[in-house]
């Protein structure tokens, strides 16, 4: 929409210079002129109002936030409990502020029978909180529920503080438990899906440093230990993830170092002795110049059957690396761990053999042209690997057949409106992929979301009518575009529901059901 304000021409041929002083016309004085009902406020500019239109896809939304969503955890019980985390303030005066809500969308309302001959938008309620974390005095940068049962929600701040709440066996109940602050800011946390090491988790640090804690509230006099420390990375800790079986923790660093740590002593109980002059089993640093990533290391994932990682770094580069297998012979649970060092003292050459071929370098890739974020393996059978980059691509790599491109999609979420994206280039980023799971025929779905506030779904195998990309859903709702509305993250346990983190302070649920 434009207005134009009222103007008067003025003719000043016939003002004579030594007269620019003159009184208005006598005759002039009864002389209406005509105003624009529609004209706008003075402004600075002349610039036309633009028009700006929203689409929402969404079926409820959480927005008791009143800044950026940072990130978001979804209960492994109860996928419809999900928590979120993000700041509030401005600069110094910043606090921490976490949230725990329902997102079951309401049902329909009804209706007066009014609204059949004068229908009127029906303003949606936002979901209600549950429960309200706080006690971070910076931003809450990483959040998860502690595994198998979801006993515990811990918090990692920008502040550096650990922070952990019992929930019920509902999930819905909160009561604060315990806090640490060891360090100046957490990067990252993520939950150990160990068996036999239930409630215990993984954060990386801005110093480099990673943390081991397990959690129990019986016990009074510490219900927040810690398990291990390493110190090995010069800087940052940018990600980090468990194998799926939860016995070794990978690591990466802005000093484009890997390391998986052996934090049960399995692999050293199996005979796999670790690196040399290193306390993980697999230790790879920039010095190594196969492995070497100028700009560093910022995502990391594990193999489902957990033979290898990759790791993801600046302009591109993806890195390959294989791990130690460790038998289920070794496991701690079992009691086994002592009978399993004895039979590595009696053969230690299959011991060493074994850890000679973890750390070998399987693949060393380069498909994308800036960094790359976010990793995802899909579930057997399928044989998958997505990377997700900033310069908004996602490709998928096959690990069957030596790490061939499967697919490359060069603008999965590149901004829409090309003049914008040429003068943001960050805006079409690719924040994070993650294959979908649990559900039939999920290992070929691949869920992304980006910069341009979008929500996309992908069919792996391809052949849609999407341009042959695979897209099979899209989903809108923040503002993206440079708007502050890019998305964060998002949980989508069971497949259906996908549940956003905005950085316009809005959690969105999309029902992906196709």
């Amino acid at each position: 929409m434009s207005a134009q304000a009222p103007h008067q021409n003025v003719d000043m041929n016939d003002a004579d210079s030594d007269h620019s002083d003159a009184m208005l016309d006598p005759t002039e004085a009864d002389e209406e002129i005509a105003s624009d009902e529609d004209a706008p406020m003075d402004s600075d500019d002349d610039e036309a109002l633009q028009e700006i239109q929203l689409h929402n896809d969404s079926v409820a939304h959480f927005d008791a936030h009143k800044e950026s969503i940072f990130c978001i955890a979804q209960h492994p019980v109860h996928p419809q409990i999900i928590a979120t985390g993000g700041g509030e303030g401005e600069n110094e005066d910043e606090i921490g502020i976490g949230y725990v809500f329902d997102a079951t969308p309401p049902e329909a309302p009804v209706l007066p029978a009014s609204y059949q001959s004068n229908p009127q938008p029906v303003e949606r309620a936002s979901l209600p909180p549950l429960y309200k974390l706080t006690g971070h005095t910076a931003s809450i940068g990483s959040i998860t529920y502690t595994h198998p049962k979801g006993q515990y929600l811990c918090t990692g701040g920008l502040d550096g503080s650990l922070r952990v709440w019992q929930t019920d066996p509902s999930g819905r109940k909160y009561r604060p438990l315990a806090s640490a602050a060891e360090v100046e800011e957490i990067n990252w946390i993520s939950a150990c899906p160990h068996p036999g090491h239930p409630n215990t988790i993984a954060l990386g640090a801005k110093d480099g440093s990673v943390w081991v804690y397990s959690i129990n509230a019986a016990d009074k006099t510490s219900p927040l230990t810690i398990v291990q420390t390493y110190y090995i990375h010069t800087e940052a800790c940018t990600a980090g993830a468990w194998s799926p079986d939860g016995r070794l923790l990978a690591t990466v660093s802005e000093d484009a170092s890997f390391y998986a740590w052996d934090v049960w002593g399995e692999a050293a109980a199996a005979g796999l002795a670790p690196a040399q002059g290193s306390q993980a089993v697999v230790s790879l640093t920039a010095q190594d110049e196969r492995f070497k990533v100028e700009g560093g290391l910022y995502s990391v994932a594990v193999s489902p059957n957990g033979a290898f990682a990759a790791v993801g770094g600046a302009e591109g580069h993806v890195r390959i690396i294989s791990l130690p297998r460790i038998g289920a012979e070794s496991s701690s649970s079992s009691g086994s761990v002592k009978a399993a060092g004895a039979r590595a003292k009696a053969g230690a050459g299959g011991g060493k053999q074994s850890a000679g071929q973890a750390g070998q370098i399987l693949a060393s890739l380069k498909a994308q042209t800036d960094d790359v974020v976010t990793l995802s393996f899909s579930a057997p059978p399928s044989t998958l690997l997505a990377a997700g980059s900033v310069d908004g691509s996602i490709v998928l790599f096959d690990t069957a057949h030596r790490f061939a491109v499967r697919r490359h999609i060069p603008e999965a979420h590149a901004e829409a409106n090309e003049e914008h994206a040429e003068e943001n280039e960050e805006e079409k980023a690719v924040v994070k992929v993650e294959f979908v799971r649990d559900v039939p025929g999920g290992e070929w779905l691949l869920t992304s979301c980006g910069s341009d506030g979008v929500v996309r779904r992908w069919d792996a195998r391809g052949g849609t009518a999407a341009a042959a990309k695979g897209l099979v859903g899209e989903w809108r709702g923040h503002r993206g575009g440079g708007e502050g509305g890019l998305v964060q993250g998002f949980v989508q346990g069971g497949g259906r529901w996908i549940v956003t983190a905005g950085d316009d302070g809005v959690a969105l649920v999309f029902d992906a059901k196709v």
